[in-house]
């Protein structure tokens, strides 16, 4: 049973994302329009002035001024690029230990019911919260854990998550079944 996560929209980006990127094209406008201000007005004092002091002076700052631009919009784009390449190997794990789960489910024989039941539990929802979501009595979610630990082998609550979490690790617990 695969539920997908109600914020994964792949493809598309948060609003707080949306305003990040609107902010950092204008940061790198204004930063582009400085560097052509200040290199036009430099070119103009070399041609009006010539070379001195002050023509040096300015160049040297209007260069730093496009070197800085430019390895700063080098930087956004890789930041940017390392965040996608994250999002994806986050969606990947997420999927594949999304696979994982249903795998089990499947290999214990989990009722859909049961299915969805353990997956509220495996994201951490209390009995009572698992039962108003599911429009169904506290005493009818308590039966359906009895069943869903006696079908993957566990005593409680804790050892049943316990079987995931080990999956998440590089290593299993010391002392702990496999």
């Amino acid at each position: 049973m695969k539920v997908p996560h109600p914020l994964a929209r792949h493809g598309e980006r948060t609003p707080a994302e949306r305003r990040r990127v609107v902010v950092l094209t204008c940061v790198v406008t204004v930063q582009v329009l400085a560097c052509v201000f200040f290199v036009a007005d430099v070119l103009t004092d070399f041609r009006r002035i010539g070379v001195n002091a002050h023509t040096n002076y300015e160049a040297v700052v209007a260069l730093a001024l496009l070197l800085g631009t430019g390895f700063g919009v080098h930087e956004i784009r890789r930041t940017l690029r390392r965040n996608r390449e994250a999002e994806r190997a986050l969606s990947i794990a997420s999927g594949a230990f999304s696979e994982v789960v249903e795998g089990r489910f499947t290999d214990w024989g989990l009722t859909a019911a049961e299915s969805e039941v353990a997956l509220f539990v495996l994201k951490g929802l209390q009995t009572s919260e698992i039962a108003a979501l599911r429009g169904s009595a506290e005493g009818t979610v308590r039966a359906q854990l009895a069943r869903i630990y006696a079908k993957s082998g566990s005593q409680n609550r804790a050892q049943f998550v316990s079987q995931f979490v080990e999956d998440l690790l590089a290593e299993p617990v010391v002392g702990t079944a496999q």
